[in-house]
């Protein structure tokens, strides 16, 4: 096992071909080991040279109603009523703290999510 740390994009390709050829090896083996030390290594490498930044509050909201098939009467109470629903998703008016603290709770999205700021269309 030899294992170096990623430098390059060349290191980041030979490193994927390896982890996928290893993938499945016994955890508690010699090429498992090398495959738990590897995807840390490439974790690393891509943090640092392809971050994946959160989406905005709305489109984390939007994302999230997908996921527990909800439309957008289903935010009526949690956001306000069926106009303020629709501000908010249209992103003419902003989340208030409260708004926020009923997301939090009833669509599981983390409130460090929601805070983040966003433009609004007025």
């Amino acid at each position: 096992m030899e294992i170096k740390p990623i430098k390059t994009e060349k290191d980041y390709e030979n490193a994927l071909k390896r982890l996928e050829v290893i993938f499945d090896a016994n955890l508690n083996s010699k090429e498992g080991d090398e495959a738990e030390i590897l995807a840390m290594l490439i974790e690393d490498y891509e943090n640092k040279y392809y971050p994946i930044e959160a989406p905005d509050p709305i489109e984390a909201i939007k994302i999230r109603m997908e996921e527990m098939n909800l439309k957008q009467k289903d935010l009526i109470g949690i956001i306000g009523g069926k106009s303020r629903v629709s501000e908010i998703l249209n992103k003419k008016k902003r989340l208030t703290v409260e708004m926020i603290r009923k997301l939090e709770k009833s669509l599981n999205i983390s409130a460090s999510i929601l805070v983040n700021n966003y433009k609004t269309t007025s």
